[in-house]
């Protein structure tokens, strides 16, 4: 995500805002200033439409991959295998240093091409947490066989080699980390989602299960998980090196001020992204400590499908974003503050419904991966279901915070959860299980969400929430949870009763769009999505002269 080094609450508002309120204005720049407001609308809607369909990629694929790694493991090989990954994704967030933040925020503002200043800032922003990469992950490797006592069932087999194996692994995903953050800067947003939504998840399931069907066991597995990232390296190298200039001229030597200005922009962002990359697979690798394999693997089983509601989240986001970021740089608050009022709605639209029916019917979903998965998860889905309804309803606090470039509350925010969600863990894990972990995720979850919101609401200084913003959650709640409540009461947690909790809203739904005005709206709003922008980097905003 981008962090614009502009701090929110001191910026001057742009004319179209001020004009909008100002006495002696007859009606021009009002007009002008809805008119502008529309048009960000829009761009937002077409950016999350783009978002949202790498995100529904990704989500669908990861679920097929988490349906590979509990059919093929059992609940305690799936524990072994999620701990491992767990390991890799938080050094990996730890050892990037917020650098990935850095290269967001000043590649766009810097000159591409051969002759272009851009490519200086690939050595400062590779070489400090690739050389703190490979440190972490020789001394992980070294240290793998008491980790692997510690961490692992000695049942599983070959955990020190997984370990090992996934400490050998942190320089390169470290890597592609930060030349997607790259690619995400010189080129259209598609070849950003091409790579993340598209290559790594499909490529993730196919050699797992390809390991799965030979009998290759755990290691073999993971180092199916783990080749797709380097095959996701080399092709960001090849994606960036063009726009950059690599290899045509382009000067690699970047100057003493391009290290001080990237770092101390970089670094404060570091902490609190390591948090947000990590915070499941926190609760993932404490529950395998004090619970065991097994009961990590339900937990992860869960945690991926509270993720997939995330996932849509997490699309909108990496739309959105820059966006903000260039609003709030120029000031206009106002319209920032209305864009992030669209896209909440949006995301309650879109992710309540599932949370909803994964709180209700909970069982029937696990039931995917197992008949002990279903026993030992249906609670601990139901508590992280609820939470994630606070976290979708807030929509993306976070972001504001860290556009507007606020990261200190934004990391204030994180560790209030962090806190909250360790704390608890610690005693509720060893004698609840996964059902613990979820109770101290989920608190975490709901402290953050709600310190995030205050936060932004005091720093952008304009409504967050609107009554259009209510009346659709309203709607939701009544059509998905009263058909969900209606199918668990009368058929119960079966297939049949969640067959009857989404064909009811489903056939609601079918009932609108034969209203004229409602297909009037939704014609209307798929005319906004297929407007053409004109070309360039679709996650790049504009330079702002407010900066530094």
């Amino acid at each position: 995500m981008i962090t614009p080094s502009w701090p929110a609450a001191g910026v001057t508002p742009n004319r179209a805002d001020d004009a909008a309120s100002a006495p002696g204005d007859h009606g021009s720049a009002p007009d002008r200033s809805a008119v502008e407001a529309a048009g960000e609308t829009r761009r937002s809607a077409r950016a999350a439409s783009a978002g949202l369909l790498g995100a529904a990629v990704n989500g669908l694929l990861g679920f097929v991959l988490v349906v590979v790694i509990t059919r093929g493991y059992g609940a305690s090989g799936s524990g072994a295998f999620f701990a491992a990954i767990g390991v890799v994704t938080v050094a990996a967030a730890l050892c990037t240093l917020g650098a990935e933040t850095g290269l967001i925020w000043m590649l766009p503002q810097r000159r591409t091409g051969a002759a272009g200043d851009a490519a200086r800032l690939l050595p400062v922003a590779l070489i400090p947490p690739l050389s703190v990469a490979v440190l972490v992950g020789v001394v992980g490797a070294l240290g793998a066989a008491p980790v692997a006592a510690r961490l692992l069932d000695t049942s599983a087999g070959d955990g020190a080699v997984l370990v090992a194996l996934s400490c050998a692994a942190i320089p390169v995903v470290v890597a592609m980390t930060l030349l997607l953050a790259a690619v995400r800067c010189v080129r259209p947003l598609r070849a950003y989602l091409a790579v993340q939504s598209v290559l790594l998840p499909l490529a993730r399931p196919a050699l797992v299960g390809l390991a799965v069907l030979a009998g290759w066991g755990l290691v073999a597995g993971l180092a199916g998980w783990l080749v797709p990232a380097a095959l996701a390296l080399l092709l960001c190298l090849a994606l960036v090196a063009g726009p950059l200039g690599v290899g045509r001229g382009a000067a690699l030597r970047p100057a003493p001020e391009d290290w001080r200005t990237f770092w101390r922009f970089a670094l404060p962002r570091a902490a609190s992204a390591a948090m947000d990359t990590g915070a499941v697979w926190v609760g993932v690798l404490l529950t395998s400590v004090l619970a065991g394999p097994a009961e990590a693997g339900v937990f992860g089983a869960v945690g991926r499908y509270i993720l997939a509601g995330q996932l849509a989240m997490h699309g909108l986001r990496v739309a959105v974003s820059p966006q903000l970021s260039r609003l709030l740089g120029q000031g206009r608050r106002a319209t920032a503050a209305a864009v992030h009022r669209q896209m909440t709605a949006l995301a309650v639209l879109l992710c309540w419904p599932v949370y909803l029916l994964l709180a209700l019917h909970g069982a029937t979903f696990l039931a995917v991966f197992g008949a002990d998965f279903a026993a030992a998860g249906t609670t601990a889905m139901a508590v992280l279901a609820a939470a994630m309804l606070v976290n979708t309803g807030v929509g993306n606090v976070q972001s504001l915070l860290l556009m507007s470039g606020r990261s200190g509350l934004h990391l204030a925010s994180t560790s209030a959860g962090l806190l909250v969600t360790v704390s608890l863990g610690l005693l509720t894990i060893p004698g609840r299980g996964a059902t613990g972990a979820a109770l101290a995720w989920a608190a975490g979850i709901v402290v953050e969400n709600l310190v995030a919101y205050r936060c932004a609401r005091m720093v952008v200084g304009q409504p967050l929430v609107d009554a259009a913003l209510v009346r659709v959650a309203g709607l939701v709640v009544l059509a998905v949870g009263g058909a969900a409540l209606l199918g668990l009461l009368a058929l119960g947690d079966g297939p049949v009763g969640l067959a009857v909790a989404v064909g009811l809203p489903a056939a609601g739904c079918l009932g609108l769009l034969a209203l004229p005005r409602v297909r009037a709206r939704v014609g209307a709003a798929l005319a906004q999505i297929r407007e053409r922008e004109p070309g360039g980097p679709a996650a790049a905003p504009e330079p702002s002269t407010k900066g530094r």
